[in-house]
């Protein structure tokens, strides 16, 4: 990835919220809502962080209304950045299968609670 295109996605607005957000999968409408972004917006920072390869599409589920709708989580959960004299350097760290399980089953928890 390149590190400057990283620098100035992370920059636009609601594109950190949207990665917080997205520890679990969110629809662009879920987004919208719970972040108070305009839906238009909403599908337009998913498809940059998506292009970015810091979101990635993880499936379809059931909407409140009965539709299939595309659901997003972070690839990522943290992101370091090293700035040079003549140099920027990211580092990510990737989300793992076994840790996005693990997250799942806590926030289904804590809403049950």
């Amino acid at each position: 990835m390149d590190p400057v295109a990283v620098l100035r996605v992370l920059g636009n607005k609601y594109n950190p919220e949207i990665l917080r957000a997205t520890h679990t999968p969110k629809s662009a409408q879920e987004l919208s809502d719970e972040l108070d972004i305009p839906i238009a917006t909403s599908y337009r920072r998913i498809e940059e962080l998506r292009e970015n390869e810091l979101l990635a599409l993880e499936g379809k589920e059931l909407s409140d209304e009965g539709r299939r709708t595309k659901v997003y989580r972070r690839q990522i959960d943290r992101i370091s950045v090293q700035f040079g004299t003549t140099t920027v350097e990211i580092d990510f760290k990737e989300r793992t299968e076994a840790k996005n399980n693990l997250v799942d089953v806590w926030s289904d928890l804590r809403s049950e609670g």
